[in-house]
């Protein structure tokens, strides 16, 4: 985490540096610390992942709820990445979009599991 956090401290000090020579290069290096920040994360979605390989073994999950949790989490990163590059980059406009698509996706996503809640329900409730 130490590296990770002086990596993004260092990059916002080039950048500013850079903002006042040509500002579009601040962009690109924001871009390119983004971008190695969100590779390091490779090696904590192995950890994950594993772990919830573990917790699949041990209980009888539905497989297709833990891919389904995995999918969320990805669209929430993908979405905040991108959003912030554009936040970054001043385009607060697209930055709005991608949140509010990101959002739908999720939803959109979700839906088995909220169908299957709704089944649940209707289970208890002698349906």
């Amino acid at each position: 985490m130490v590296r990770i956090a002086l990596l993004g401290i260092v990059g916002v000090l080039l950048a500013q540096q850079l903002k006042a020579l040509k500002s579009e290069f601040a962009v690109y290096l924001c871009l390119g610390v983004s971008l190695l920040i969100f590779l390091s994360l490779t090696e904590q979605l192995a950890l994950i992942m594993d772990t919830l390989a573990a917790i699949q073994e041990s209980l009888p999950l539905n497989t297709g709820y833990l891919q389904i949790l995995m999918k969320i989490v990805g669209i929430s990163y993908i979405a905040e990445f991108a959003s912030d590059l554009c936040k970054d980059a001043g385009y607060q406009t697209i930055a709005g979009q991608i949140q509010i698509f990101g959002k739908l996706t999720v939803l959109a996503v979700s839906m088995p599991v909220f169908s299957a809640l709704l089944d649940a329900i209707h289970g208890f409730l002698g349906g």
